[in-house]
Formats: C-alpha cells, structure tokens, sequence
C-alpha cells in the first residue's frame, strides 16, 4: 500500500509539469529544425551566427535535460553514475533536511522573533472582543467537555476510586500535610471567614428555632422537675445561648475564638511531630476510605457533578453560560488594553515555546527523516517532482536560451579573431 496517496492537487500539478516539459522540449526541437536547415548555408554570413546558436542551443537544452532528469531517474534508463540521486539518497536527503530545519527554524530565538511578531495576544484579545467568537469558544469547550463526560460512566469513575485513589490515599500518609497545610491556614487567619459563618447560621438557626432548642432540653429535664421551672431553665439558657453566640460572631478577639485558634494551631503541629496524634490520624484516614461506602459516595458526587454540568452547559441562559463569556469578554479587554497582562501572557508563551523547541526541537524535526525513510525510492521521486518539477523546467528553458545566446558570442568571437 501507497505510504504517499494521492492528492486531489496532484492532477493540477501533473498537468502543469507535463506543459512546461512540452514548452522546454518545443524550444529544443525548435533549435534542432534550425540547426538542420542551416547547417550547410553559407557561415560566414549572418547564417553562421544562427546556425552556432542553434547549435549551442542545443547543447545547453540538452545538458540542463540531462541534469534535471538526473535528480528523479536514471536519463533514458541508462544507469549513469550519479543519476536518480533522490531515489537512491533519499534517506541522506531526509536527514540533511531534518538537519537543517534543526539548525535553521526549530531554534529558541527565532521561535521566540516568530512569536513576538505574531502579537498572539492583542490577536487573541481582539478575538475575543467579538461576541459571536465568545460564543464560539463556549459552543466548543462545551461540546469537548460534553464528548470528555460522555466517556466517563459510573464503572470507570468507581473503579478509578477503588483501584486507583483509595489505595495510594492508604498508602500516602497524610498528616504531615494536612498539619502543614492547616498551619499555614491559622497562620493567615483564613478559616475566620467559615467561623464567622457557622457563627452567623447558628445563631440565625436557633433564634428561628426555639421550640427545637426547647424540646432538646426540655427532654434532658429531670422528671421530677416542675414544668414553670422548666420554663424558666429553658428560657434563660437560651438568651445565655443566643447572647454568646452574638458576643462570639461580633468580637474577632473573644476569648472562644482564641482558644479555636489555639486548638487549631496545636492539632497542626501535632499531625505534624506528635507520633500518637499522626498514627489515630491515619487510622481515621484508613477506616474512612476504606468503609463500603466510600465509592459509592464519590460515584454519588461524581454523577451530581456531571449532571449538574451538562444541565447548566445545555441551557444557554445558565451561570455557566453567562459566566462564561463574562470572563472571556473581560480576559479580552485585559489583553487588547492592559500592557501588564500582555506581557505576562507573551512572557509565558515564550517561556512554553523555548522549552518545547529545546527539549523536544531535535525529535519534531526527526519527523522529517523517519517519514522519508518510509517512503518507495521512485514514488518519492514521482511525488517531489510533482511538487518542483515545473519549475525545473525553467532550467531547461533557460539552458537553451543561454547557450543560444553563448553560441552567438562564441561565433562572434571566431569571427572576430579569424
């Protein structure tokens, strides 16, 4: 089978190269018709400067014939040393070629003159300034992640949670960074915001609930507690409840949010050094990843997820949607009109673009040699002649008025001298 099938071009470039053979052969015969008619005219007169150049003209076609058929096959099917060297170097040439690519192109700072006269930024930015190219952009990342969810089913998800994550979870000991990573946490006050929100929705919880509150307590009363006394209990510990709760959301310095702190940066330097406090986190570790119903939790969140996604990516009027081209709008106008953020992207794109030419430059261009080396000898031949044959043709063209020309002066020369 054909390595190199055909292309819907080639019939066009046949067709080219066969007119300007039949061009390059007409001037040929052209100068041997000449050349016979006036090979026994008198040549001292102006026929003798015809009948050189037709000669000479003939010479010259000749050669250049030769030299240019000698590229693709042997001349006339005679094995002539030095003929057909693209079928019978075409390994060398593909690895010449590769070579040069190499040294000429795949180098980091004409990757780099490429790329900064691309403007791939203010491009992009300009791009994304059209509503219809935002749309674009959304229909298609839609359409990818709509194909990527669509692969994904329920099996694959669990067995990649039961084969895959849950054991290297086991395996991985993760108190260390959990300590680290909830030092760092109370060390930058980031947890404050959730504690002002589970302060804010418990308090908001219970002041809506008393009634809750009361039969929670209600039913821890003694039995042989009077019911008014009851009442009151439940009454005072309530507004007792409620005003801590209040003192607590409302003062960032309240002694109870210390001693969270406290406890929180305690515990992180304890899964971090304690031995005892490290092995009882592990152990909580194993037994929740481990327990049945792991899987079929993360199978549960998993098909929550994709169902919410692809609900939100088929309606168009969705937040994600919306959202979408709100921040595809604005990384535009970031990129037409901010210098920062142009400069940043470009920097990184080159950075990207230098690493991929030196780390993986030599193996792109290797591409070159390996294609060629699979390539038949003589359909290679056939397929590159197709490609620059006609303009070779020029070659022969011009090999014949040359040595017309060549002949001309030659004969003027002899004259001149004799």
């Amino acid at each position: 089978m054909s390595l190199l099938a055909p292309s819907p071009a080639d019939e066009r470039r046949r067709t080219g190269l066969r007119r300007m053979r039949l061009v390059a052969l007409s001037l040929l015969v052209l100068a041997a018709v000449v050349f016979l008619a006036t090979v026994r005219l008198d040549h001292d007169g102006p026929w003798g400067y015809v009948n050189t150049g037709a000669e000479a003209a003939m010479v010259g076609a000749l050669a250049d014939w030769f030299a240019v058929t000698a590229l693709f096959r042997h001349p006339l099917g005679i094995p002539v040393p030095h003929t057909a060297i693209i079928p019978k170097r075409k390994n060398e040439i593909g690895r010449n070629l590769q070579d040069f690519v190499t040294e000429n192109f795949l180098t980091e700072e004409i990757a780099r003159e490429r790329l900064a006269a691309a403007d791939v930024s203010g491009r992009v930015g300009r791009w994304l300034g059209v509503g219809r190219h935002r749309r674009t952009v959304l229909t298609e990342v839609t359409r990818v992640a709509r194909a990527g969810l669509g692969r994904l089913d329920d099996a694959e998800v669990r067995t990649l949670v039961e084969d895959f994550l849950v054991p290297r979870l086991v395996r991985e000991p993760v108190s260390p960074i959990a300590g680290a990573l909830l030092e760092g946490v109370v060390a930058e006050g980031t947890h404050h915001g959730l504690v002002d929100l589970g302060l804010e929705e418990l308090h908001d919880w219970l002041r809506e609930n008393p009634g809750t509150y009361a039969a929670v307590l209600g039913s821890r009363a003694p039995w042989w507690s009077p019911p008014w006394l009851d009442d009151r209990v439940i009454g005072w510990t309530f507004d007792q409840v409620l005003a801590f709760l209040r003192e607590v959301r409302d003062d960032a310095r309240h002694p109870a949010r210390l001693a969270l702190d406290d406890l929180l940066r305690r515990l992180a330097l304890d899964l971090q050094r304690d031995a005892d406090v490290m092995a009882r986190a592990e152990a909580l570790k194993e037994r929740l990843l481990l327990h049945p119903q792991a899987a079929e939790t993360a199978v549960g969140l998993w098909r929550s997820f994709r169902t919410a996604l692809e609900t939100a990516m088929d309606d168009e009027g969705s937040y994600f949607h919306g959202r979408g081209d709100e921040l595809l709008e604005h990384l535009g106008h970031r990129l037409t009109s901010d210098p920062v953020w142009r400069g940043r992207l470009e920097a990184r794109l080159g950075e990207a673009v230098s690493f991929v030419v030196n780390t993986y430059g030599s193996e792109l261009a290797e591409v070159i040699s390996v294609t060629v080396d699979r390539w038949d000898g003589r359909e290679a031949s056939e397929r590159i002649e197709l490609h620059v044959g006609r303009d070779l043709q020029f070659i022969r063209i011009n090999g014949t008025v040359v040595g017309a020309l060549a002949g001309l002066v030659i004969h003027a020369v002899a004259q001149a001298l004799g």
